[in-house]
């Protein structure tokens, strides 16, 4: 028989991944656009301005983690999806990082639905 692994709850891994990506978006933002799109000073400043906004995100969650909470950033995410859609759509240039963007964005959103909805009875 295997061993169990225990369950780590939804929050707790949302919360610790939106950290990291927001602290890798503001400490390596050239790492990260280098495979998917131009490195250009706005992109840089746009990464690290996504970047801060996740990790403002985490303290809010970490201040008060209820289902509200995280059904409002689901909210923000997914209406950040949508917006690097529109990107996509009107500027080819930024085409593949806007789609990762919103590829990104999208699940961010979907984690925050999970999370939001959890009952914890696992």
């Amino acid at each position: 028989m295997a061993d169990r692994i225990p369950w780590l709850p939804p929050r707790s891994v949302a919360v610790t991944a939106r950290l990291a990506w927001g602290g890798l978006l503001l400490l390596a933002p050239v790492a990260l656009l280098r495979p998917v799109g131009p490195i250009t000073t706005t992109a840089v400043m746009t990464l690290r301005v996504l970047g801060a906004r996740h990790v403002a995100q985490t303290a809010v969650t970490l201040w008060r983690p209820t289902r509200g909470v995280f059904a409002a950033g689901a909210a923000v995410d997914g209406l950040h999806c949508a917006t690097a859609l529109v990107l996509a759509a009107a500027d080819r240039r930024q085409r593949p990082a806007a789609l990762t963007d919103a590829a990104v964005a999208a699940t961010w959103a979907v984690l925050g639905v999970i999370v939001a909805t959890d009952r914890g009875d696992r």
